[in-house]
């Protein structure tokens, strides 16, 4: 992959929420309109004008000081290695933070960073059984400079399809003929036995088709087991909606100071799925329909249950013609698709690449390789930030808070400290550290937290 097609691919994985562009001719594509109109829809929402006006974006447009939170519990070995290495997931290849204002009274935190410090740190601890140690919040000064990128664009991990194919493409070889051809063979079948959900999506999308939400639903549930990237979008869509559309009191209140309510999908997901305290795979959540109701209004009381579904239905349906199908592709008559994989991957490309990283992690003696297949793709996004001067990436589906730093920025100017909290909830710092951020991915053993090393977690990406 020459650089010009990588920074094509790049750029198009990132969501630019500053800028009205001029329509381009890749804008002209079935889902142009749509998009456009979806964009208007959100920002009507009661939380909408946060997707644009944020304490996040504010951090990132300001001048000069950046302080971020990060937290970890496994500091003594950080010290001890001097290195801290970021991790890939939703942000790619960084240091997963989110964000921290000034005041008079010390650093305030963003919902997020406060809900992984006090809720899912210790929570995943506790799943270990962990006693002798306890969440450490890192504070991150990092001085801005000058040529830093001035607006905003935040790297969308659900755009990543087309990126994991070439990859896949790239790096095939590291597989035997068999195992490459069991490959193709495998993700070929998850998806023909998916061709009903594709469809109904697509109807919905394409042709504006109206669909209950129950049985929707329950298609959906169905075939995530097949497709596991659709867990991500389920989940993207229902966060989403919960943050656009709650108007409880801490919502509003988080509201007043430019931040979305992160509490919601938190409690959301670990209300369904405990186990995933620490541990984002979204590739699990299938929240049953039938619980549906209970569990949006066991965190969130004013969500009106019937919008909700509806909604839910046409969005999902959006984000996989938007996603997973090839751009400008507006697949029709399945009954003539040609299961073969180069047929498919013109057709469904991102989908595919989806469903390929997804199962590397598993497939053969492919997980030996793995590290490299996503070493490899951080190692793209570094060079599309650097080329961006981007210094603090931040996850582009939605201005939720999750921001990183970029690891492999030439003379990144920025320091460290351990972190005390007061009894206000605001941090100080209590002790700089000598530690180096070094631009290489830690092992997915560790960023899947297999063993007894934690830090602040970022959703794997698909």
């Amino acid at each position: 992959m020459d650089f010009l097609d990588a920074y094509h691919l790049w750029a198009d994985a990132h969501a630019f929420y500053d800028t009205t562009l001029i329509p381009s001719p890749a804008d002209t594509h079935p889902l142009a309109q749509q998009s456009a109109t979806w964009d208007e829809r959100l920002a009507a929402t009661p939380n909408g004008h946060l997707l644009r006006q944020n304490s996040l974006f504010d951090a990132l447009n300001g001048s000069g000081t950046l302080h971020l939170l990060h937290v970890t519990h496994a500091l003594e070995q950080i010290n001890e290695q001097g290195v801290l290495y970021p991790s890939g997931g939703c942000l790619v290849g960084s240091i997963y933070c989110a964000p921290l204002t000034a005041t008079d009274r010390g650093l305030r935190m963003h919902n997020l960073a406060a809900y992984v410090l006090t809720k899912e740190a210790p929570a995943f601890l506790a799943k270990l059984g962990v006693t002798d140690r306890v969440p450490t919040p890192l504070i991150f000064e990092i001085n801005t400079p000058p040529q830093a990128y001035q607006s905003l664009a935040g790297v969308d991990y659900l755009r990543l399809g087309l990126i994991h194919l070439r990859i896949y493409c790239h790096l095939e070889y590291l597989l035997s003929k068999s195992e490459r051809h069991r490959l193709r063979e495998t993700v070929v079948a998850r998806v023909k036995n998916s061709a009903a959900f594709l469809a109904t999506a697509a109807a919905v999308a394409y042709r504006g088709t109206r669909i209950a939400a129950r049985p929707f639903l329950d298609l959906l549930d169905e075939t995530i087991p097949r497709l596991p990237v659709l867990g991500y979008l389920y989940f993207e869509a229902l966060a989403e909606y919960l943050m656009l559309h709650s108007t409880s009191q801490p919502t509003r209140r988080l509201a007043d100071i430019g931040e979305l309510n992160n509490w919601l999908y938190k409690e959301m997901l670990f209300a369904s799925y405990p186990n995933m305290a620490g541990k984002f795979d979204l590739a699990r959540f299938r929240p049953r329909p039938s619980q549906l109701a209970d569990l949006i209004h066991q965190v969130d009381p004013t969500i009106e249950i019937n919008h909700a579904t509806h909604y839910l239905v046409e969005r999902i349906s959006h984000l996989v013609a938007a996603r997973l199908f090839a751009p400008g592709e507006a697949p029709e008559a399945w009954h003539h698709t040609r299961w073969e994989f180069d047929a498919l991957s013109i057709q469904l490309g991102p989908l595919l690449g989806h469903l390929i990283h997804r199962e590397l992690r598993t497939f053969g003696r492919y997980p030996d390789f793995y590290f490299y297949f996503d070493q490899y793709k951080a190692l793209q996004a570094w060079n599309y930030w650097n080329h961006m001067d981007i210094v603090a990436p931040f996850n582009g589906t939605m201005p939720k808070g999750e921001i990183g730093i970029n690891p492999a920025y030439p003379n990144l100017d920025y320091r460290v400290w351990r972190a005390e909290q007061d009894d206000a909830g605001h941090l100080h710092p209590a002790e700089q550290l000598s530690l180096t951020i070094a631009p290489r991915l830690v092992d997915i053993k560790y960023t899947l937290m297999r063993n007894n090393q934690w830090t602040a977690p970022a959703h794997s990406a698909a």
